[in-house]
């Protein structure tokens, strides 16, 4: 007896700093020693699954109505995002994203490769002066240069290995070059032929210098970055490409490629499978791509009928699924891939037809365009702010009169077996002010309430729990309401 009680008191004060902060987090003591412990014991019976395809989002900003770079930072922790692409290095935006943990792909512009291939001194004192003063509060992976030059309407494609090369030099110098890897992207059209998959070649006009930039990625174990778009294939030729093929839906007919038998269930991955194939005819079979961008319009033209929010859920629900689960291809089951969907935000300059401009998961005042679960884990609605938004007009709150002891215990619940993702509420998260008790309990209970179908039942929490017409954004997550 003594010892048990000797070895809780060891406990406690194993735990003290963690119970300390989870207290003001308004988590119990023993909820605090569970996170710590749950996650231990699966590190170590399942390390095999701790890795896994990863999913990012692409926060392009061709738009004059967007929140500034410190509230985007914002919104991609609150909706547990943990990779974002910009296509060039913003210092407003790099320095949003430090002490995030958020990794930051930054891009070297198409209109800035002939700089950065003529003079190693213009790569030199960019990352002096761009890059090195924010790094590595600022977590950086990866750095493109270009971005699909085979589209580009000014032909700079010779330009890119020069410029990969002296960027890959300036990080050299700094002693960079392992933490952060250089490479650029394309479109899929850079392959002449995608079908069938085993088909998939390269364009033989873009061999000058196609096959130099994969030798430069082989040597430095950096991806083959690739653009992917299902949308694309469907619009351009709706008699041949099904519309449930091309959103991963199960009722879509399977596509068997005739050379080897492999059965194609979506076109993404038949997409996917013809740059494998591509490469491998290169010789390059060990060469990991990486997509960097795929996703599907919100919206469109009269005529851009598959262009629905329906559509969109639909696509990138299953895609991030996909990845998650790591499906892998027909040709490379199990592969981990990354992903990052297209786009962030919908853009309103961007020239083109009425779906160039409407990619966004969210709209610029950072409400969601339609729901979609950005971790794989379920299928938990991430409207604003953790469910901060009402379906019927109605919210749950915390009441007033509850006991602070109720109030935890209700909390308790809500954060573990309701499954409510309570993260935004924790120290130096978006929705951690006010720090409260009752203003805790509230966006956790309004959370499980929206999930939960929003109905007498949901809003109970035994007693602690009342419903109101009166939205209460502006109370528990205030910077949701700051413009």
């Amino acid at each position: 007896m003594v010892e048990e009680i000797l070895f809780e008191e060891e406990e406690r004060e194993h735990f003290g700093k963690l119970w300390r902060k989870s207290k003001a987090g308004h988590l119990s003591f023993f909820m605090a020693r569970e996170l710590l412990v749950i996650p231990l014991l699966f590190l170590l019976l399942f390390p095999g699954l701790c890795s896994g395809g990863k999913i990012g989002v692409c926060y392009g900003r061709n738009a004059d109505d967007l929140p500034t770079p410190d509230k985007v930072a914002q919104l991609v922790r609150l909706h547990s995002i943990k990779y974002v692409r910009i296509y060039d290095s913003n210092i407003q935006v790099i320095k949003a994203f430090a002490n995030t943990g958020v990794e930051l792909m930054i891009g070297v512009p198409n209109s800035d490769l002939l700089a950065f291939s003529q003079y190693q001194s213009n790569v030199d004192t960019w990352l002096k002066n761009s890059i090195l003063p924010y790094y590595p509060a600022t977590m950086i992976p990866y750095i493109t240069v270009g971005a699909e030059v085979t589209e580009s309407r000014i032909n700079v494609s010779a330009l890119v290995v020069p410029a990969m090369t002296n960027v890959q030099t300036a990080l050299k110098k700094v002693g960079l070059h392992k933490k952060i890897k250089v490479s650029s992207t394309h479109s899929l059209g850079v392959l002449s032929r995608s079908f069938p998959p085993s088909a998939g070649a390269f364009n033989s006009s873009y061999a000058f210098f196609l096959r130099p930039m994969l030798e430069f990625l082989v040597e430095n174990e950096s991806p083959f970055m690739v653009d992917l778009y299902p949308y694309y294939a469907y619009r351009d030729s709706p008699s041949n490409v099904s519309l449930s093929y091309a959103l991963f839906s199960s009722s879509s007919s399977d596509v068997i490629d005739p050379n080897t038998g492999l059965v194609y269930t979506n076109m993404f991955d038949a997409q996917l499978d013809a740059v494998f194939f591509a490469l491998m005819a290169l010789n390059f079979r060990t060469l990991e791509v990486m997509v960097t961008e795929s996703g599907w319009p919100n919206k469109g033209s009269a005529k851009e009928t598959a262009a629905t929010t329906d559509n969109a859920q639909t696509y990138n629900t299953n895609l991030i699924r996909h990845v998650i689960n790591d499906t892998g291809t027909p040709a490379k089951p199990g592969e981990e891939i990354d992903v990052y969907i297209f786009s962030l935000f919908n853009e309103n300059r961007k020239p083109g037809l009425e779906s160039e401009r409407n990619w966004g998961l969210f709209y610029p005042d950072r409400t969601s365009i339609y729901s979609l679960d950005l971790t794989g884990r379920g299928n938990v609605d991430v409207i604003t702010g953790g469910n901060m938004t009402s379906s019927n007009g109605t919210w749950c709150v915390a009441s007033t009169n509850a006991s602070e002891l109720d109030l935890q215990n209700a909390l308790d619940w809500a954060c573990g077996p309701g499954n409510v993702d309570c993260s935004a509420i924790q120290p130096s998260q978006p929705c951690y002010q006010p720090d409260t008790l009752v203003s805790h309990a509230s966006y956790a209970f309004n959370s499980y309430y929206q999930q939960n179908g929003a109905t007498d039942v949901a809003c109970s929490f035994g007693g602690t729990g009342v419903r109101t017409t009166k939205d209460p954004t502006h109370i528990l997550c205030p910077w949701l309401m700051v413009d």
